[in-house]
């Protein structure tokens, strides 16, 4: 199950890295290291849907593990982050595990410890990858509609009813019960809660003003 979890291990120390990755690959996993985090930044991450989880020191020359962590969260599939210092505290504990850690070691660390967090993180990573998934396939489906169904859209997510959407819209309630069926077709949504939830994961906020305004918006933003 390892050899499918790419663990990017962040230390300035040679030997410590060294070791990690033997460790690592000991266990299965695919193990990649840097000396930095500005190294781990200037070469792109798996890109492929590899669930990918970043281990790292925290107190390093340059992007320290805190700073690293903050510019990862910035990816649209960050990887989960496992820090491992020797220079743990309770408040820098608190601000990695605020900041989105799965796990802050302490070194030395056990084995059981280290590969438990591994882990948590690696289940985290494809969990975040799947959401992305789901989300672009809808982010495609919703870029197919035209701009009266993404009105129609807003509107039936909202709660309006079809003769409410209608005078709306300045259109018949035919009109919009086309519209409608279009959406639902279009979206692949088999019900009225479910096309709600995709609006929602879309971002597209219920009470979305159904004018020109928002025929060309955007999914995502």
């Amino acid at each position: 199950m390892n050899e499918d979890v790419v663990v990017c291990v962040v230390d300035d120390d040679e030997r410590v890295r060294i070791a990690l990755v033997r460790l690592l690959k000991s266990a299965g996993y695919r193990a990649r290291m840097f000396p930095s985090g500005q190294a781990l930044l200037t070469e792109a991450l798996p890109l492929n849907g590899t669930a990918t989880v970043v281990l790292t020191d925290l107190r390093m020359p340059g992007i320290d593990g805190m700073a690293l962590a903050k510019r990862l969260a910035a990816a649209a599939v960050p990887p989960p982050i496992v820090f491992l210092t020797a220079h743990g505290d309770v408040p820098a504990a608190a601000r990695a595990m605020k900041d989105g850690a799965v796990d802050f070691l302490e070194k030395p660390v056990r084995e059981e410890d280290l590969f438990d967090a591994l882990g948590r993180a690696a289940d985290r990573s494809r969990e975040q990858i799947e959401r992305f998934k789901r989300l672009s396939e809808l982010q495609q489906r919703y870029g197919r509609l035209t701009p009266r169904e993404r009105q129609v859209f807003s509107l039936v997510t909202s709660g309006m009813l079809n003769k409410e959407s209608a005078s709306e819209l300045g259109i018949s309630e035919k009109t919009i019960k086309v519209h409608r069926a279009r959406v639902f077709q279009k979206m692949g949504a088999r019900s009225l809660p479910d096309l709600v939830r995709m609006a929602g994961a879309l971002g597209i906020p219920e009470d979305a003003t159904p004018g020109l305004s928002s025929v060309g918006y955007s999914a995502g933003r």
